[in-house]
């Protein structure tokens, strides 16, 4: 009962949704299908998303991304920046908030067609008000070549353990071990974690990236099936303003 009476907010345990998603009004012009630029941003409780969406189209780092995970989201939120940007999406929140009284979650956007999506429900809920994490999970179509894409969101060091965070990856990559070309990002509330997906084959650009938050460097970007430049693969754009608490991360996956 006390645990009940300090929860932060009400799962949604169905992994059919709730979900939405949407496409660009116009056509997107065919793009390079040789590399994707991959964004990964915690946009805080999508508090200031006009300032999120200025900063996703101006900045030389992140402008013109392929491929842009965001979390902390709400279904209008994510529209607006999908909107804006002109690419696809897929929302699936993980719960309803209550202390914002919005829906909370992970989205997906591409600048490539999605072909199919599903939410995938993460191991471990937090131990003291019982909230769970997810990864919104897209396959989208790189010209004829198909790329398996995550976004997520890890448990806190308040909600879990570090063993248990590795755990909640383990799951996604568990998922993702069908598909040749994988991309996974987020803010992974672990700056080592990443390790875990090192383990399994996958390029850890984002590792040695400046810290990401006030607690250390949490968003990281994984890939699977993909080359890397050989300078310009990755990098954290340190000025932000009061956009967020995170600062966006970005790498350059290269199609072999």
């Amino acid at each position: 009962m006390l645990l009940a009476g300090c929860r932060t907010g009400r799962n949604y345990t169905s992994p059919e949704g709730p979900r939405y998603a949407g496409g660009p009004r116009a056509p997107q012009e065919n793009g390079d299908t040789t590399r994707l630029k991959v964004v990964s941003f915690n946009i805080e409780f999508a508090l200031r998303v006009d300032s999120a969406i200025a900063l996703l189209a101006s900045a030389p780092a992140l402008r013109g991304a392929d491929v842009v995970l965001l979390q902390e989201m709400n279904e209008g939120a994510t529209q607006r920046v999908a909107e804006a940007l002109g690419l696809w999406y897929v929302y699936y929140p993980a719960i309803f908030h209550f202390r914002t009284n919005q829906r909370f979650g992970n989205a997906v956007l591409s600048r490539w067609p999605i072909l199919e999506d599903r939410k995938l429900v993460l191991p471990h809920v937090s131990r003291f008000v019982g909230t769970q994490r997810t990864a919104t999970a897209v396959t989208i179509r790189v010209g004829s070549t198909p790329v398996r894409v995550y976004s997520t969101h890890l448990g806190t060091m308040s909600d879990v353990g570090s063993g248990a965070r590795r755990d909640q990856l383990r799951a996604i990559l568990s998922d993702g071990a069908r598909y040749a070309r994988v991309i996974i990002g987020g803010d992974m509330n672990d700056a080592d974690v990443g390790r875990v997906a090192r383990e399994t084959g996958y390029s850890w650009p984002t590792e040695h990236e400046p810290p990401t938050s006030r607690l250390g460097r949490l968003d990281h970007i994984f890939l699977k099936g993909f080359g890397l430049p050989d300078s310009g693969a990755s990098g954290a754009v340190l000025e932000v303003g009061h956009t967020s608490d995170h600062l966006p991360v970005w790498a350059v996956g290269l199609l072999r």
